[in-house]
């Protein structure tokens, strides 16, 4: 008697078959990249001196002055918050040193190492020419930041009594204008790269002190020279700091190979 199959008996496709070639193909990739990877002469070493030191230019590490002049720096100089104290007492050493520790206040923030300048050291009130002796304090500040390749923005404040002249009718006018007068004479007097400093004026809107007092009013009349952190100065227009720290690296580039007398290979740590 002819016996009828029962469906179970017929035998079925494998559709998972197609995983076998798949994995087959991923194990062949694995061991080639492994063995491209064993024949690589990556120097590991140098590439992480190399990282390193990047890291250092874009945060004003110690490397970014290697090849400037260190000579008025026992440290580095450049806008590590270290670096930005050791300016501070650097310059109120040398302040004290001619009798006028008065005259100026120093800070270091998230903007970088503020110099406030009182308006008395500076300016007669109401006017934006230079006394004779403001020159002293100026010869000073310059002396100690032209190497440097940050920007420097120079601030005119006032108090907040109106001024109403032929020459400044507003605060906004005496302001900038004292910004200005002192910009000018960095460059003219100190050969000062035009390209790495400017002038703000914010008349009485960024007291130091709320205008209270007669002892802060006179406080609140000041400029202030800002030395900008490195981020602060990249982004400032035109900054040619983004080439600067191109430059160093390829320098430490070069060294790094001059100096590399380990033999060509793997050096990736085990």
């Amino acid at each position: 008697m002819y016996r009828r199959r029962r469906r179970d008996d017929i035998p079925q496709d494998n559709t998972d078959r197609w995983l076998l070639t798949y994995a087959d193909l991923i194990t062949l990739l694995l061991a080639f990249f492994i063995v491209m990877y064993s024949m690589s002469q990556i120097d590991a070493k140098q590439f992480g001196r190399v990282s390193k030191a990047l890291r250092g230019i874009l945060k004003g590490g110690p490397s970014v002055l290697k090849h400037l002049d260190e000579s008025q720096f026992t440290g580095h100089g450049l806008l590590k918050f270290g670096d930005l104290s050791m300016l501070q007492t650097k310059l109120h050493n040398e302040i004290k040193e001619i009798g006028r520790k008065g005259d100026i206040m120093t800070e270091v923030n998230e903007r970088g190492l503020t110099i406030h300048i009182m308006e008395s050291a500076m300016f007669d009130e109401g006017q934006a020419d230079l006394k004779t002796r403001a020159q002293e304090l100026l010869d000073i500040v310059a002396q100690d930041i032209i190497k440097m390749p940050n920007h420097v923005r120079v601030e005119g404040h006032t108090d907040d009594r109106p001024i109403q002249t032929t020459q400044f009718p507003s605060n906004w006018e005496l302001s900038a204008n004292r910004a200005t007068t002192i910009v000018r004479y960095l460059i003219d007097q100190h050969n000062y790269p035009a390209e790495k400093i400017s002038a703000a004026g914010y008349a009485s809107f960024r007291p130091y002190v709320p205008n209270t007092t007669i002892e802060n009013r006179s406080r609140n009349r000041r400029v202030d020279i800002v030395i900008q952190t490195m981020e602060l100065s990249a982004a400032e227009p035109g900054s040619k700091l983004q080439n600067f720290a191109i430059d160093q690296v390829n320098q430490i580039v070069s060294d790094a190979e001059e100096t590399n007398t380990e033999p060509a290979g793997n050096n990736f740590p085990n």
